[in-house]
Parts: C-alpha cells; structure tokens; sequence
C-alpha cells in the first residue's frame, strides 16, 4: 500500500453508444472520488474522443488496444499517437480477450508495450492464467512467463500500472476470493524484486480484475498489495462509484 496510489481502470470493452456514455459520464463527473483514487476508464476506440471532450479532466481515458507501429496498412488498428491525438494518455494491452479470443501472443504484447512507453503513452498491461492452468498448480508459471515478456520491454516503470486477471473470473461472476488475490499479488512482487529491482517492487501498482463488484470490492480493496481494480461490465452501471471509492 504505503505510496501507492489506488487506481481504477474501467474496461468499457465492446459496448456503448452516445447515449448510453453520456449516462456514465453523467455519473463518473458526479461521483468519482478523483482527489484520492486515480480512475481511467477505456471506451471502444471510436468513442475516445467523444469521453475524453465530456468527462472530468481529473479522469483519465485510455484505449483498449493499439499497434506496436507509428502508422501503415494495419486495417482496423490504432496507433499510440493516434491516441494522444484524441488527448488520452493510456492504453490498456494484453487483455486475456486480446490474447485468447484474438490470439495475441506474449512476444507481440511485449513490443506493444514497448513501443506506446516509447510513444509516451501509459500502459496498463494484463496478465492471467486459465482455470486449467490453476489446476494445474501453474499459475506462477504461466504469469512469469507473461510478466518477462513485458518486463524486457520496459524502461521506465513508472508510466505502467499493472492488471492481474484471472481469466476464470472474467465475466464468469467467479472472483478469487481476497486471499488468492492477495497470494498472487505478493508473488508478483517478489518476481518483480528479484527480476527487476526492489525499487519496482514496492511501487508498481497491481490491479485485481476478475468480476469485481459493489458487493466484494471493499474485502479486496483491504489487502496490502492490492492496488485498485481493472473492472469490467461493472464499469458500465452506476455501481462503478461504489468501486472507485472503495478505499474511502
């Protein structure tokens, strides 16, 4: 905890439209606690425009995606300049729907990341195993192996805030209860110590995602190496308030 900041990320993910963002902008304006909580929400890329020129400049907007390359015939991608130049300063990358419904692979998510800290872009990267892997006792493994990917790609640390999904609980109502969080978030930690420095260590925020509520955000929200939350569906309703001050 100590320093770190809490952080909210909300992942707008494929939904939305003018109407329905004006009613999310209404209430994030009206109610997010911004002077203790950083809070980020990430619309479909088409829409950043329109939220970032709406909402509270306290708040920030990132994209849910974008290429490891400047511009070029990359039908359907954005760029991080691209981003910048609808005024948003994240982006997030490596979501478990990136890697396991788009197939992209850690090699390709590290040289995104790379490429957007290189851009001047903040990056919220995401890490995750899937419930066979659990089972299978490699859930450290299978993360590591995601956490190198990014850590060789990254320089300053002090732009990225990482997100530890779990892709069995994503949008499968199952949430790691607060103590298997909590276990892999200090696992994490000591990974980063020992891979990177204590430095990094200490001060990375690592968000929980994974069906994170109103009802179990407080319990999750007390845990010494949980940062805030990357939220999912529930970014969408009014709920997302209660989230964001969840450490009020």
């Amino acid at each position: 905890m100590g320093d770190r900041k809490f952080f909210i990320g909300g992942n707008w993910k494929m939904n939305g439209n003018k109407k329905a963002i004006d009613d999310i902008i209404a209430f994030l304006n009206e109610g997010a606690a911004v002077d203790h909580t950083e809070v980020v929400v990430a619309p479909p890329a088409v829409y950043l425009d329109y939220v970032r020129s709406r909402l509270n400049a306290k708040i920030g907007v990132s994209a849910q995606n974008c290429y490891k390359v400047a511009s070029g015939a990359f039908t359907g991608d954005i760029s991080p300049a691209m981003i910048k130049d609808n005024n948003c300063s994240w982006v997030i990358l490596g979501h478990s729907e990136r890697r396991h419904v788009f197939g992209e692979c850690d090699k390709l998510i590290g040289e995104k990341c790379a490429f957007a800290l290189q851009e001047g872009l903040k990056i919220i990267p995401c890490i995750g195993e899937k419930l066979e892997e659990r089972e299978a006792g490699k859930t450290n493994e299978v993360l590591f192996r995601q956490m190198k990917a990014i850590a060789d790609n990254v320089k300053d640390w002090s732009s990225v805030v990482l997100a530890y999904e779990p892709v069995w609980a994503i949008g499968t109502n199952k949430t790691a209860s607060p103590e298997q969080a909590q276990e892999v978030h200090t696992d994490l930690r000591k990974w980063l110590a020992q891979n990177v420095n204590a430095e990094v260590a200490k001060n990375l925020r690592i968000l929980y995602g994974g069906s994170v509520n109103a009802g179990n955000c407080k319990e999750l929200a007390k845990k010494p190496d949980i940062d805030g939350f990357l939220v999912g569906g529930a970014s969408l309703k009014k709920d997302f308030i209660t989230i964001v001050n969840a450490r009020q």
